[in-house]
């Protein structure tokens, strides 16, 4: 939803804290030669460059970049308290703001306890209050036994509830039977709350091949497409039973586009996702032993890859998020290579909006698109509607990137925890070279972010 930019006199705009003058600007009305009015961490003003609006602070985007505004991601794995070793919410907003992300919602686990219920969301935000460099939102957990604590939550704030259909690959978030899903549903449904689903069948991965060994196809085996179709159908299903909000997570088999296009059709509440590395990577150039690369659902064939993108074009995916999950060097089995005992997670907050936009570029989708997908349809899927995007009354998130400007992946150098990576070594084109949070500047060493609660 956009909203209309008007030119205001400079007399009724009143003292500026910040003017933002761009040659290029990514607004909801399109790429704009503008001048950007901040005041009290708001964007008050939006006039044609040359207006000339003055502020206490006024910053030129240097030539070769463009000014976009803060990207949303919804999927993110923070790991704190509990495994913080893995990640942390100091590091972990650190890398989302040099990716130019400047709002991020954390998932309900690997941290310790998981956000399933009111007490446990409470310390979690008492760990992340004064550790965050962008804006932080939290998602709940839905698991057996705590249909009674999913309200609570709600009225505290979280933007939803994630559950799984299989082994979480933690025993402390257990997963949901269909009929659990459907049972978290009928609860959710009168309170217009969103349900997000971690969509592969146990029992069809518990009767393929078991994972093991350095090669990459033999793990490829071992999370068959029938998982994610079957355990879609399910969602879908019960979500027509129910009339309830649902969610898609994590999008790798490009077979059940067909079926969520035909279930919007019909006019189920349903949403999906994909990630960066299922639009970037493929299984038939995954080295052997090349553990980083291990996820679930797993990163497929380039022909699927090609599918999602033409699901993202037509729109029946509706946002791509990063879905980081970092571990450990050891966890992830850099030394070994055993695709069966590594964890499963890809570490790429940092790098996925040069990652998507290379690989936009390269097939003609214009940086416009790319943003919509990160930005406003994020911002929108959680009702974040004053981010995502360059409006008079949006929160003051900015990035400044040179989308023509190529760099070499040194994981060392990623903000992450652990250097761990799939795309290191990777050539990418695009780089952030500055990320503004309510109109400040983030530097790296003062957090500023806000923790969010949904519908406030």
């Amino acid at each position: 939803m956009s909203e209309t930019v008007t030119s205001t006199p400079r007399t009724e705009v009143g003292a500026l804290d910040l003017v933002i003058r761009a040659e290029q600007a990514y607004t909801p009305e399109g790429i704009r030669a503008v001048e950007v009015g901040v005041r009290d961490g708001k964007i008050v003003a939006i006039e044609e460059l040359g207006f000339g609006l003055s502020g206490d602070s006024v910053v030129d985007v240097p030539a070769g970049q463009v000014l976009l505004p803060g990207l949303v991601d919804t999927h993110v794995h923070v790991n704190e308290p509990g495994r913080t070793e893995w990640e942390g919410f100091a590091s972990a907003t650190k890398a989302a703001a040099a990716g130019g992300v400047t709002t991020i919602i954390d998932m309900p686990l690997n941290s310790i306890p998981p956000t399933v219920t009111v007490d446990a969301l409470n310390i979690k935000r008492d760990v992340a209050r004064d550790k965050a460099f962008v804006d932080v939102g939290f998602w709940g957990g839905a698991i057996p036994g705590n249909r009674g604590d999913l309200r609570p939550l709600l009225d505290e704030g979280v933007f939803g509830f994630k559950c799984f259909l299989l082994h979480s690959g933690v025993d402390e978030f257990p997963s949901l039977t269909a009929d659990e899903m459907q049972e978290a549903m009928e609860e959710l449904e009168p309170v217009d709350g969103l349900l997000i689903v971690h969509a592969e069948d146990a029992h069809i991965i518990d009767s393929a091949p078991e994972a093991h060994g350095q090669h990459y196809a033999d793990f490829l085996a071992s999370r068959p497409r029938d998982a994610e179709d079957r355990a879609i159908a399910d969602v879908i299903e019960r979500a027509v039973r129910t009339g309830a909000r649902a969610h898609i997570l994590h999008l790798s088999n490009a077979d059940s586009i067909q079926r969520v296009r035909e279930a919007k059709a019909r006019g189920v509440r349903l949403t999906v996702e994909t990630c960066p590395h299922y639009l970037t990577l493929v299984a038939e150039e995954v080295p052997d032993g090349a553990t980083a690369f291990k996820c679930c659902p797993p990163i497929r064939e380039e022909s699927n890859r090609d599918a999602l993108w033409a699901g993202l074009l037509d729109g029946t995916i509706d946002l791509i998020v990063s879905d980081h999950s970092p571990a450990t060097a050891e966890l992830k089995g850099v030394e070994h290579g055993d695709f069966g005992i590594a964890w499963g997670g890809v570490a790429s907050l940092q790098l996925g909006l040069p990652l998507v936009w290379s690989e936009a570029r390269r097939r003609g989708v214009p940086l416009e698109q790319v943003l919509t997908w990160m930005g406003s349809n994020t911002a929108d899927f959680v009702g974040l509607s004053e981010k995502g995007r360059i409006a008079v009354g949006n929160d003051a998130d900015f990035s400044f990137f040179a989308p023509e400007e190529s760099f070499v992946v040194h994981a060392q150098e990623l903000r992450h925890k652990n250097p761990v990576t799939p795309y290191d070594g990777r050539e990418l084109t695009g780089r952030v070279h500055r990320t503004l949070l309510g109109g400040a500047d983030v530097d790296f060493e003062t957090p500023t972010g806000r923790l969010l609660r949904a519908n406030s």
